[in-house]
């Protein structure tokens, strides 16, 4: 478990002003740092809150998913929208929000639009056990192991047809003793996984 406190710093490396989140526990202080410059409005608590739960308190690029220093950024620029609003804003680490740009290598504003739709389509339908999994998927790992009868855990990832089921069998590498299970993507399921870690549409009714 860790403890989530609030502070202002007059400043930071990303800004005149800032607000950072520290998150403090398993012996490890965490600051999530939220920039804002100079005579731009501070962004709502309610706001910042939302943007942080859609997130998971970590970067929301499937890719990295790093836990901090975090940024909240725009994804149409402040100076042309003027305004702090949900489905304009998404939370980075400080290393993606630097790859904003419009080129070879840089995260563009239409990756982070379906990066940020992607989200959440995947955050109404699964667990945040079950969104785990695909970002372990993501990873590049092409099988998962679980103890026996839970299902339960990845129930949606299963009903959907992006998960299966490996056949078990007494003496495989896994599962010696059959307490254990194993899962694989389907033909589905990488399609879907390949598609989150690179900014392609996932639909939702495919899933549901």
């Amino acid at each position: 478990m860790f403890n989530l406190t609030y502070s202002n710093h007059e400043s930071s490396p990303l800004s005149g002003s800032a607000r950072f989140w520290h998150a403090t526990g398993m012996g490890t202080p965490l600051l999530y740092a939220i920039g804002m410059p100079e005579g731009r409005p501070d962004i709502p608590r309610e706001l910042e809150r939302a943007l942080f739960v859609e997130a998971g308190h970590r970067c929301a690029i499937p890719t990295c998913r790093a836990v901090a220093p975090l940024v909240i950024e725009h994804i149409d620029d402040w100076a042309t929208v003027q305004e702090h609003r949900f489905e304009n804003m998404i939370i980075l680490c400080a290393n993606c929000h630097g790859l904003k740009g419009e080129g070879p290598r840089k995260l563009d504003r239409k990756a982070l639009r379906q990066y940020k739709i992607n989200l959440g389509i995947i955050n109404n339908r699964y667990s945040d056990f079950e969104r785990r999994v695909l970002e372990y998927f993501i990873e590049g790992r092409w099988h998962l192991v679980l103890p026996t009868d839970l299902d339960i855990l990845v129930l949606y990832l299963i009903k959907d047809g992006l998960l299966v089921k490996v056949p078990r069998e007494k003496g495989t590498w896994y599962d010696e003793n059959l307490t254990q299970q194993g899962y694989m993507l389907t033909p589905a399921g990488q399609e879907f996984v390949k598609k989150l870690a690179t900014a392609q549409p996932v639909s939702s009714e495919a899933i549901q």
